[in-house]
């Protein structure tokens, strides 16, 4: 058989493989040529690494074997938490790290020239390792880094291809001291805080950033054709002469992420709410105030399509009955930990999405819990649910869902994970009532049985994707699941 197959043939078998490590060690043992050729067809690769300078040689010479990735994610383990970090170590244990960081992102761009995504989590690097990167690498499309203050953003105008770029920023001062005219010296150009630039991105992710960082007004003013957003434990937007840049990037945004960023949401939502018309994705985890966030649903005028929303004490049924009232063409409802909610404002809301909603999520909500038979009016009402998401929800129990399940038959994705009281009849509802089911999730389940998870196998003709745990699949079940293309999770 080795023979018979060339180095082509094998190279686009191993492209269809699954991205498992059982999958990979089992392609690598077969022979030297197998290990070779998988090597050279494998485009994407995530390593977790120790800190040490001793890695460097062999992380050459290991991506070496690689030359045709594209996509490259590089961690540093945490095996050594306390001194593996900048932000918990010395002054001089830090300043140690910096340059190893430095020294282990120049392996990557005098390896792997031709990457176009690049996660770089392994510390903080200096804008003069970002410039050598982008001489190297000038395809990059996509690019996370860590940055220390104060922080500067000009070397982003040197990635001509950059779409997409994530930057978190290190709570250590002082490891990043880089100077206008250190810059001048890397790149050849002059610039100053009046510097101009439009950068290509689409795509920007910031966390940590805090209200006197001064380095950030230069990054909105050049970030003129961003479609998504993302701020994460962010305290600030920069300093005073950041927010007027940073209100003229909401002009144009499709999606908007605000995750524990309590002190800045409120006035965020309403510069959105007063310049963005073509939101339609907003996600609010972990902070806010009932009447900012309500203000928001209230006068908006953009065509939203997606709200993702972890507020456990800033939701209530009020902000329900306004997204009924001003979001008719909402697709997709998530909600998380939302223990103000009732079953009112959920009815509310189901008989207001009736003819639209595709995707509902209620993750660890105990209105489920509380209130019997809501989940049995909402799927009455819903019945263009496509995609159905109750995870966490441990008291959940067969009787409640079986009546939900009824009259969902559009249903293609359920995710149960974590819900402990359901057993074996919930899967023979789903067998009965789902015939249309592609993805399911029934991880930590503990009420249900491997021979329930076969017959359900057997039964299910368009499932493509199960996540269980390994014990509850049998070796008839798993010869099924093979047999019909099922990608077992475990």
């Amino acid at each position: 058989m080795d023979t018979m197959l060339c180095d082509e043939l094998l190279q686009e078998i191993f492209t269809r493989l699954p991205l498992t490590p059982s999958s990979s060690l089992s392609v690598s043992l077969v022979s030297k040529r197998w290990l070779h050729v998988y090597r050279t067809s494998k485009t994407s690769l995530s390593l977790r690494l120790l800190p040490h300078n001793s890695m460097l040689p062999s992380l050459s010479s290991l991506l070496s074997h690689y030359p045709s990735l594209s996509s490259l994610s590089l961690h540093i383990s945490s095996s050594d938490h306390s001194d593996s970090h900048p932000t918990t170590a010395t002054t001089t244990t830090a300043t140690t790290y910096a340059t190893l960081f430095d020294r282990l992102l120049f392996v990557v761009s005098s390896v792997c020239s031709n990457l176009k995504h690049l996660r770089f989590l392994a510390g903080p690097v200096s804008i003069s390792s970002l410039v050598s990167l982008s001489k190297a690498c000038n395809h990059l499309v996509s690019l996370t880094v860590s940055l220390s203050k104060p922080l500067r953003f000009y070397w982003v105008a040197f990635f001509p291809c950059l779409k997409d770029l994530s930057v978190y920023v290190s709570g250590g001062d002082g490891l990043e001291n880089e100077t206008f005219d250190d810059f001048y010296r890397e790149t050849g150009s002059c610039l100053d805080e009046e510097f101009d630039s439009q950068l290509g991105l689409e795509s920007l992710c910031l966390s940590g950033i805090r209200s006197d960082d001064s380095g950030v007004g230069w990054l909105w003013k050049s970030c003129k054709r961003l479609k998504k957003l993302q701020l994460k434990s962010c305290s600030g937007i920069g300093d005073g002469g950041s927010f007027s840049s940073f209100v003229k990037c909401l002009q144009g945004l499709q999606e908007i992420e605000l995750r524990t960023c309590r002190s800045i949401v409120d006035v965020v939502l309403l510069k959105l709410a007063e310049n963005c018309d073509s939101l339609n994705s907003l996600l609010l985890y972990d902070g806010g105030s009932r009447d900012g966030l309500l203000q928001f649903i209230s006068h908006c005028r953009c065509n939203l399509q997606r709200l993702d929303l972890r507020l456990p004490l800033d939701l209530t049924n009020n902000h329900l009955s306004a997204v009924a009232v001003n979001f008719r063409s909402l697709s997709t409802l998530r909600l998380q930990s939302c223990c103000l909610v009732t079953g009112d404002g959920l009815r509310t809301l189901g008989i207001a999405m009736s003819s639209g909603l595709e995707e509902l999520a209620l993750i660890n909500c105990d209105v489920v819990e509380r209130e019997p038979g809501l989940l049995a009016t909402l799927g009455q009402n819903l019945r263009q649910l496509r995609k159905l998401d109750l995870s966490y929800n441990e008291m959940l129990n067969d009787k409640e869902l079986t009546a939900m399940l009824v009259s969902s038959s559009c249903l293609i994705e359920l995710k149960l994970r974590g819900c402990r009281r359901l057993s074996s009849v919930a899967m023979l509802s789903m067998s009965k009532s789902c015939k249309r089911l592609e993805t399911v999730d029934i991880v930590n389940c503990s009420g249900i049985d491997a021979e329930a998870v076969e017959l359900f196998v057997i039964n299910s003709q368009r499932l493509r994707r199960l996540e269980v745990e390994e014990n509850k699949i049998s070796d008839a079940a798993r010869s099924w699941a093979s047999h019909k293309f099922v990608e077992a999770d475990m």
